[in-house]
């Protein structure tokens, strides 16, 4: 095995280290820059369905290019990151990195092309739905309760946040008000919550009730 077997050995490693971590959608090819027919660059690949391409097959515009600049003696560069398409129209991200051999000279090219159709479509989906959340209506039914007595402490707290003041500082409209909202929203539905209403409000539950009765009265 000479050292040109022992680096394309290598590369088909890496390769298969890279499709392996992406999956199925990731394919991963090498390029022999030393072949004498360019519609014949390709010496390894894997999951070639990505691309439709196999071993055997040609040189893509970039490794042209590659080529063209290693005659006019040019460096090259790697490319990593750029977006490219399938025939089909199915969106890539790709990277191309090119390797020398031991005597310093362009041997391969590794290329790897991702298929992100799924990742692009998704992520529109997301964005959809983000989008629809962000402008929906506020979140004006508070906490996710694990027991009836958190749904009625947040409801109590929920009518302390729209008043803005606490009980010991509310006028009667006030705490009339803060009731009107308890009221609206199920509060006394809930067993013994006027117990705790009225403590809370400090009020007896005679004077609980007559606030009841005068919520009814009161405009939205």
């Amino acid at each position: 095995m000479n050292r040109d077997d022992l680096t394309l050995e290598s590369l088909v490693m890496i390769a298969h280290g890279i499709a392996r971590h992406f999956g199925s959608d990731c394919e991963v090819c090498i390029h022999d820059l030393q072949a004498d027919d360019l519609e014949h660059t390709i010496c390894y690949i894997i999951n070639g369905h990505v691309s439709g391409r196999k071993i055997g097959d040609g040189a893509s515009k970039i490794v042209l290019g590659t080529l063209e600049a290693l005659k006019k003696g040019e460096n090259v560069s790697d490319h990593l990151g750029y977006r490219t398409h399938t025939t089909d129209g199915r969106i890539l991200k790709s990277s191309t990195v090119f390797l020398k051999d031991e005597t310093g000279k362009y041997r391969f090219i590794l290329g790897i092309n991702h298929d992100m159709t799924n990742f692009i479509n998704a992520q529109s989906t997301l964005a959809s739905i983000v989008e629809n959340f962000e402008t929906a209506e506020e979140d004006v039914y508070g906490q996710i309760p694990l027991s009836v007595n958190d749904l009625l402490e947040n409801l109590i707290e929920q009518s302390v946040r729209i008043v803005g003041k606490t009980p010991a500082l509310m006028t009667k409209d006030e705490k009339i008000k803060a009731i009107k909202f308890l009221q609206d929203a199920g509060a006394f539905l809930i067993t013994k919550s006027g117990d705790k209403i009225s403590q809370f409000f400090g009020i007896s539950k005679f004077t609980l009730y007559s606030y009841i009765e005068q919520a009814k009265t009161v405009d939205e």
